[in-house]
């Protein structure tokens, strides 16, 4: 299958200083990200996105919010995957609903070793209660954090249950094996790697790009590294892609994610974050404005 590669920016969620979702800076922020950064599409409450410390009715609050400010809903891919199946399914009929482009679904993931039967039915669950031929339904794997890992005998039996409905894949357990195996066994799925070091490959092999935290603040370059692969250009822009990735990798990513997006707005709001959760100490500044300063597109 010919996938042509893109990015979606898991967008980080802005709060208030009462800890309420701040729908004018989400709706600020994401702006950025399509229509100045060029993200060719946005995965919202996702990890970066902090949504597993928000309710249903603060994601479906936020998402109507994007749409009301006018993002096209066929450039987001919502998390939709809970712990409780019947939030699941209400996040995603309510994404569907709204003519979203897909959902991005985490397993229920507060029980830990669950076999693949399980797994599978909560997904055919979500994918029949939903019962709406648009569902595009995105498996998240990212084992080391939810410890319920989606298996590619799992994928298998979605695929065959489910044609049409389970399209795709966020690999974000860092493995490249594991992200290949999966691209190799399901040329049809549409294959994310959570990490920009890993777009090269993840292309080559045929998958469909990457799904980043770190496409929050350097999000203009890695749409200009995707469009870079197989040029003179691919191994500079990849370099400093790389780079940046590094520096959020060594720093509380969520909190650091949202220091940067605040210094790149001039606006400390963007800093807060929900517990348990704690705001990044001024002592990593110096490692937030070398990320920036990498992150700043290139001059022609």
């Amino acid at each position: 299958m010919n996938i042509t590669p893109q990015l979606f920016v898991p967008a980080i969620t802005p709060f208030l200083p009462d800890l309420s979702v701040d729908t004018v800076r989400f709706v600020a922020n994401c702006r950025v990200l399509l229509e100045e950064d060029g993200a060719h599409g946005l995965a919202p409450f996702g990890t970066t996105s902090e949504a597993n410390s928000l309710s249903v009715a603060e994601r479906v609050e936020a998402l109507e919010a994007l749409l009301a400010a006018g993002l096209p809903a066929n450039r987001l891919i919502p998390g939709t995957g809970c712990s409780a199946l019947p939030d699941s399914i209400a996040l995603t009929r309510h994404a569907v609903s709204l003519g979203c482009l897909g959902v991005l679904a985490l397993p229920p993931f507060y029980y830990k070793g669950v076999t693949d039967e399980g797994v599978f039915a909560s997904y055919a669950r979500i994918i029949e209660a939903t019962g709406d031929p648009r569902l595009r339904l995105y498996l998240y794997h990212i084992p080391q954090i939810s410890g319920v890992p989606i298996t590619l005998p799992l994928i298998e039996r979605l695929l065959k249950a489910f044609p049409g409905n389970v399209v795709g894949l966020k690999d974000s357990s860092g493995d490249w094996d594991n992200t290949a195996a999966v691209i190799k066994a399901f040329p049809e799925l549409a294959s994310y790697s959570a990490s920009e070091a890993l777009l090269a490959k993840n292309i080559a092999a045929g998958g469909a790009g990457c799904i980043s935290a770190s496409a929050n603040v350097q999000a203009r370059n890695i749409v200009s590294l995707i469009g870079a692969i197989g040029t003179a250009a691919e191994e500079r822009i990849a370099g400093r892609v790389t780079a940046v990735r590094k520096i959020f990798e060594a720093l509380p990513l969520v909190p650091a994610i949202k220091a940067a997006t605040a210094r790149r707005h001039a606006d400390d709001g963007y800093r807060i974050v929900r517990p348990p959760l704690v705001a990044l100490s001024a002592e990593f500044t110096p490692q937030i404005d070398q990320a920036l300063a990498l992150s700043a597109p290139e001059r022609t």
